[in-house]
């Protein structure tokens, strides 16, 4: 929800600015359908991040920066202006009640995975040992609009 374009990029503008945190790769921008109940398209992109600091202290981070931007969490995949998810940190495995590595949801995702895939297709999703390029062939992509490039 807002001015999608300079919420995204004042939020990496925060991330880059974060100790500990350096913005190594970005992906262009895509739009795509909301997931959840009816609300506007969403803009998805990600980052590579080289980070000094604990996947839990990264999630903190992200949950920070979704605060600022003014997320609030009421309803279920609801409307929001930020939505930050750490989906890989290296090849962990993380499974907390508060986090989840890599995220549970990314393999059936095209709007993660097409983003992803332009800047790690050669990565390796550590629970399925499968290049992300690989995972990306097995899900629809057709809703996955470009709408800025990189």
């Amino acid at each position: 929800m807002g001015d999608s374009q300079a919420i995204l990029a004042a939020a990496l503008e925060n991330l880059a600015q974060t100790p500990g945190i350096f913005l190594e790769a970005k992906s262009s921008w895509y739009k795509t359908k909301a997931v959840g109940p009816p609300q506007p398209d969403y803009w998805n992109g990600c980052v590579i991040l080289q980070v000094e600091i604990s996947p839990q202290s990264l999630l903190e981070t992200l949950l920070e920066i979704e605060q600022k931007f003014g997320r609030v969490r009421q309803e279920h995949w609801g409307p929001r202006t930020l939505d930050l998810d750490l989906l890989l940190y290296d090849d962990l495995i993380v499974d907390t009640p508060t986090l989840q590595i890599p995220h549970p949801r990314m393999q059936e995702r095209a709007f993660v995975l097409v983003p992803l895939a332009e800047i790690a297709p050669n990565w390796i999703e550590p629970v399925s040992g499968r290049l992300i390029q690989d995972l990306l062939k097995e899900v629809d992509s057709s809703d996955v609009h470009l709408v800025m490039g990189n």
